[in-house]
């Protein structure tokens, strides 16, 4: 229900290479050429386009219309640092570029502008799923070519994402991990005993729903971006410094869901691994209806097909992104399953499309300890909030009790902000924090 790939699987990558090391990939992705192939982040061009009609668009058409997005896309991403940006977000500055060139799409031809213009549309709902955003126009222009895409394409663990974290975690003693331990407030800044000890204190008291605590000198902080946007305030005691709750303000986090559905037969070819939606009628150039109750379901960006069909069985994977998908989380299962199956079988044509046998979906806003998906960097902010949320608190280098509460996350990475190579690498830069505070002089820390 979580991350579904590994984004650019190459040698600079830690989840790729950690998966390699525990033998938990296929043979395809250690192939040479599959890490070095230039993929930016995005899924290879789709097996099939349905469009709203009912019909299969050329794959002639979506390959124009695909490539002049990925070059605008790419030109969107040489602002860095530039004083006066063109626009102020990513998606201004896209619907710009697209307006510009409207007179000379399709080589003029109105129905065959106007699909390529549909085609220029779904192109930006999967950026919003990638990006994890509402709306391109949320997401900041200049700061956007920050972000760094690995080579490499994509790839999948066989045995479920679970994989690697179950590997590694079964090098840990056991009981060293607790789960179902919800944290209510995380106390600071403070001198606190344990019952009956009288010789040592600890700045840190962690409390928990169930009224535990736990003592501590150090706490790494993980929790999600849109967690800390909605509790951070009674979080932490004392709360946080305005400069970092400014940071937690200003950046962006956003909803990108999943919905799974299941065939008892699969209605595409076996070759196809990729299903993309597009909406004839739309275009980048005109306002998407906010209608959320009538028309959520066209933000859906397509479907992926769950490889291999012997494992898995005739499996789909639709992804959603924005306030659509937060709309689809309130929805009945029976609604979203009802809502599917009438959406593929205006896309085919075959209004006696077989539906669905089940339906499972993500619902990450609605998620209490998380609020969302994964982070972006909007408009108002910069890569220098990232770095102000991984600072480390006590601010100040020289208190006595240094490095009490630590950050990490995907959303305090600068460059790898809302992946899962970030979150473990922020992990990885917390922890060496630890160490070479460790290593200097010191009664013995308790984590």
């Amino acid at each position: 229900m979580g991350a579904h790939w590994i984004h650019g699987p190459s040698p600079g990558n830690p989840v790729f290479c950690l998966a390699t090391r525990y033998g938990l990939l296929g043979p395809e992705a250690a192939r040479e050429e599959n890490q070095q192939a230039e993929a930016g982040g995005h899924p290879p061009l789709p097996s099939v386009t349905y469009g709203s009609s009912g019909r299969t668009l050329s794959p002639q058409a979506v390959s124009k219309a695909h490539d002049l997005f990925d070059t605008l896309l790419a030109s969107a991403r040489t602002f860095l640092g530039a004083k006066e940006p063109p626009a102020p977000s990513v998606g201004q500055y896209l619907r710009a570029e697209i307006a510009r060139r409207v007179p000379a799409l399709a080589g003029g031809e109105e129905d065959a502008r106007q699909l390529q213009l549909a085609i220029l549309a779904a192109c930006l709902k999967l950026e919003c799923c990638i990006s994890g955003t509402h709306s391109m126009d949320l997401v900041a222009l200049e700061p956007f070519g920050e972000y760094v895409s690995l080579p490499g394409l994509d790839c999948t663990f066989p045995g479920g994402y679970s994989s690697l974290p179950d590997r590694m975690l079964s090098a840990l003693p056991e009981g060293t991990v607790l789960l179902n331990k919800a944290v209510r407030t995380i106390w600071w800044r403070g001198s606190f005993r344990e019952e009956g000890d009288k010789a040592r204190d600890f700045p840190v008291r962690v409390e928990c729903e169930d009224g535990d605590t736990f003592l501590a000198d150090h706490v790494i902080v993980t929790v999600p971006l849109g967690f800390l946007k909605e509790r951070h305030q009674d979080f932490f005691q004392p709360p946080l410094p305005e400069r970092k709750a400014e940071a937690i303000r200003r950046l962006g986090f956003g909803t990108n869901n999943k919905i799974f559905l299941e065939f008892e037969q699969p209605f595409w070819e076996p070759h196809q691994q990729l299903l993309e939606v597009v909406w004839e009628d739309e275009s980048p150039l005109e306002e998407p209806s906010a209608d959320l109750e009538a028309n959520w379901f066209k933000k859906l960006i397509g479907f992926v097909v769950l490889q291999p069909p012997e494992q898995h069985g005739h499996v789909l994977c639709g992804f959603i992104a924005g306030k659509e998908s937060e709309y689809m989380e309130t929805l009945s299962e029976a609604e979203v399953l009802g809502t599917m199956t009438r959406v593929l079988r205006t896309l085919t044509g075959n209004p006696r499309l077989p539906a669905p046998r089940s339906v499972l979906r993500s619902r990450w806003h609605s998620t209490p300890y998380i609020w969302g998906s994964y982070s972006y960097v909007a408009i108002g902010s910069s890569g220098d909030d990232i770095d102000v949320l991984a600072q480390p608190l006590p601010e100040d280098p020289e208190d006595s009790r240094p490095l009490q509460l630590l950050f990490a996350g995907e959303a305090t990475h600068r460059t790898f902000y809302s992946t899962t190579h970030g979150a473990l690498l922020s992990g990885w830069r917390e922890a060496e924090r630890l160490n070479n505070l460790f290593a200097a002089p010191s009664p013995a820390p308790r984590l």
